[in-house]
This record gives structure tokens, sequence and C-alpha cells, in this order.
């Protein structure tokens, strides 16, 4: 059993893993790197075992180091973010567990650090502050041209289901006030169109429309972007306005909130009741006037109960709440949305596309669309990108909806005999390879009647 443990087969397995691993003994000394952690710190390995942390990572101190810190305090450091320069000068960003090492006495011999780099996400959350930034201070500019992003109005929510409408009506009333809302429906339903829409059909549409997404990004990196940051904060820090600055005055749309953190869930609580927050590294509040909307793409109360969710936050966001039906249980509106959807790629697509045959309008309606709206728009873009065809027939349809059984209570007795018969047929020809005679005695009917079923259903052989 020994040998399958050694240190050979460790470091060798270390190695390999995705993340990096970083060792120091007690005075912080470096004494192993793996492979993932060379490339991540740019560290010559070489020159970097036996020095002390802080000489290979200038820009740390014994305060800011985690390994040092967990060194020091002998207690572990979840997720936190860490941005230092290292020894060629270049910026690295990492989110790093840290857990101190103990000997059988329970003394601290060292610290061990996984790191993930998020250095590149990290770059581009800021150049996507930084562009949404400029964005608004331009349009600031433009007097005479109230420009919004949120790019979608009511008329762009298709759809004639009664509770389609329904929420399009609760939508349109909750654009009139300021409360905070809150929007359940599986992914693809159309929670965004519905944040649009309440943005320009408010007070706010002059006003700027930001949305990020929850799920994107680890905690740390969430927290900055969205409250700010002040110089000094952190390694490498600037002073840098969050969304909810950038979003002053307008909305903030914030998606699949029941990923964000937890303890961030706390500040953006504190966000809604006292209209102030407070950047990184900050010692002052600054107030901000936001009007925040939020989607959840599991049930909100599940995720409360699940704790996702603070129930304190879940209570404040709830003003105004509804919920999005999937596609399969609003199936009236697939003839109205497959329409438009073929409108709309026609145009883009510089095709003439006419419309679906029926065969396959009651596939659509049977089909479970498990990625709703935003499925079938796919599917129709997919279909009409690559045929030429002025009808959408079934053998333009991926297979795994030429699967799809058809649900059809009206559908005649003699249909669907005909169904069968021609399935008998065509599965008796392939068998026989189209020798008729041998194919009327398997299916035990006359010569000429097979022959004129032949001709009935098309199914003659391809030359």
């Amino acid at each position: 059993m020994d040998e399958l443990f050694n240190r050979k087969n460790l470091l060798e397995l270390l190695d390999h893993i995705d993340e990096g691993i970083h060792i120091v003994d007690k005075n912080g000394r470096i004494v192993y790197y793996n492979k993932f952690a060379q490339r991540i710190d740019a560290v010559d390995i070489q020159k970097a075992i036996g020095r002390h942390l802080l000489e290979v990572y200038p820009s740390l101190t014994y305060e800011t180091s985690t390994l040092l810190t967990v060194i020091r305090t002998g207690e572990p450091i979840y997720k936190n973010e860490q941005t230092f320069i290292n020894y060629k000068g270049e910026k690295i960003t990492t989110v790093n567990t840290t857990l101190p090492i103990r000997d059988a006495n329970g003394r601290i011999v060292g610290a061990v650090e996984l790191s993930k780099d998020i250095t590149q996400v990290r770059e581009m959350s800021e150049k996507i502050v930084d562009l949404q930034n400029k964005l608004y201070n331009n349009t600031k500019e433009k007097k005479n041209k109230k420009e919004s992003t949120a790019k979608y109005s009511f008329l762009d929510i298709i759809g004639e289901n009664r509770t389609m409408l329904e929420l399009k009506n609760i939508a349109l009333k909750a654009a009139e006030t300021s409360a905070p809302v809150l929007i359940y429906g599986e992914t693809g339903t159309g929670k965004e169109l519905f944040v649009h829409a309440i943005h320009n059909a408010s007070k706010r549409r002059s006003k700027p429309f930001i949305a990020q997404n929850c799920a994107a990004l680890p905690a740390n990196l969430l927290e900055g972007i969205l409250f700010g940051t002040m110089k000094g904060s952190f390694t490498g820090a600037e002073d840098r306005k969050g969304l909810f600055e950038l979003a002053n005055g307008g909305t903030l749309f914030l998606d699949e909130i029941n990923s964000m953190p937890l303890e961030l869930q706390s500040k953006l609580l504190r966000v809604l009741q006292d209209n102030t927050i407070r950047p990184i590294g900050g010692t002052k509040d600054v107030e901000v006037d936001v009007r925040i909307i939020a989607a959840t793409n599991i049930p909100p109360e599940e995720a409360v109960r699940l704790k996702m969710i603070r129930k304190d936050l879940y209570y404040r966001i709830n003003v105004i709440s509804f919920s999005i039906p999937p596609l399969k249980d609003r199936k009236d509106d697939i003839p109205i949305l497959t329409s438009h959807f073929i409108r709309k790629f026609n145009e883009k697509l510089k095709k003439s596309v006419k419309g679906v045959s029926n065969e396959v309008m009651e596939i659509f309606k049977s089909y479970h669309w498990e990625g709703n709206v935003r499925e079938l728009e796919n599917l129709i873009e997919g279909i009409m990108s690559i045929y030429d065809t002025e009808i959408i027939e079934v053998e333009h349809l991926p297979l795994r909806l030429r699967k799809t059984e058809i649900k059809n209570p009206d559908k005649s007795l003699k249909s669907a005999l005909e169904t069968v018969e021609k399935e008998l047929i065509l599965d008796a020809l392939e068998k026989t390879d189209y020798n008729i005679s041998h194919t009327a005695e398997m299916l035990n009917i006359p010569r000429q009647t097979l022959q004129y079923k032949i001709s009935k259903y098309g199914l003659k052989r391809d030359a």
C-alpha cells in the first residue's frame, strides 16, 4: 500500500491537477510548486524553491499574502481573491483556498494553497465596466438622443396565450413604479425580454440599463464589479466605479440571483434598504438611486429553502413578482412564435420561407421544448440557415424532433391505419431488397395489391 502512495507518485498526480498548488514551510520558504502553479505565476522553479515567499513575490506583504496569513493565524482561508505582480512584472489574479499544514502534535509546519487563475476574467470584467462607464458618459453628452441599452419593448414579447397576456399587464403596471421585481422562469422562457420591456416603459427609460449575470463570476470579483473598488484595497486595485454607480438613476438587472454568494446578498440587502453602497476599500458610503430587477431560473421559494437566497433578501426583492410559463404550457403560442421567427430569419438570412407543413406543426405541438422559446428560435434559425425551401418539412427537422410522438386526438382511425400499413410495407421491402414477389409473400397480400400500395404511398425505390 505504501508503494501506491510514495512521494514520486503523489507529486506526479499533483502535476496533472488543473489548479495551482503551492506549499511553503513555517518560515514562509517555498518548498513546492506543481506545474500548473508555475504556469500561473510564471515562476522559474529552480530559482524559487528554498527562497522566501516575499522575495519571489515582492508585491505581497505579510498582511496581504494568504499563505503567510494562514501560517500566522492557523486559520484556513477559503476562496479568497488575490492580485499580485510576479517577478516578470505581470499582474496576476487568482482565487485561493489556503490551509495550514500541521504535524502530529498539531503544530503548524507550513501551509498549502490551491489557486485558480482568473486573471483574464478579472481583466475582461474591468474592461466591461470601463466600457459601460464610457458608454453612459457618451450617452449623457448626446442630450438630443435619449438612448438606452435596453433593447426590447412589450411589442417584442410575442404571444396570445392568456397567461402571457396577464403577465404583460402585470409587468406594464410594474413599470409605473420603482419597486423591486423578482421574475422566475426556466432558461429560454424570455425573462430578459420582460426586464427590458419594464425598463423601457418606465420613467427611467432614458437612464442606464445594466444587466449582470450573478453566476458568471467568483464572489470577490462580483463584489468589486457591483460596488466598485478604491485604489489600494488590494494589490493592483484602482479607483473604479461599480455597476450600482453606473446604473444610478436607471435599472440594474441581476440575473440568476440565486447564484449570488450569501455574504454578497447581505450587502445587496443593505443597498435595497438604505440606497447606499460602499466600494471595496472605501470608508464612505455612496448614495445611489437604482431600481433592482432580479431573476431566477428555479422557483424562488425553493431557492430560499435550499439556502440559495437569503430569506430576508427574498422578502425585500419579492415586492412585485411573477412567473413566466415554459413553452410546453403555452403551446397555443407555438404557431404565432413560429411565424414570427420565420419572418425574422427571412429578413436576416435573405430567405423566402413561407411556413411549416401541418406535420411539422403537429410535431412542434407535441415536442417537450426543454429549451423553451429560445430552443424554438434556434431550431428555426438552424433549419433556415441550411435548407433552401419554401415550406419546412419533417425531413428538415433534427432527428430528436422527428422521433417525437405526435399526440393528436383528432387523428382519424383511417389515417392511423394507413401510417402503420405504410411502415409495414416499407420494412418488408427493405428486408427483401425491394423484391416485389417476396415482399407480397411476406405480407400475405396479392402482388397487384402490393404494387398499388407502393404507388399510393410513394415507396418506389430511388433509381
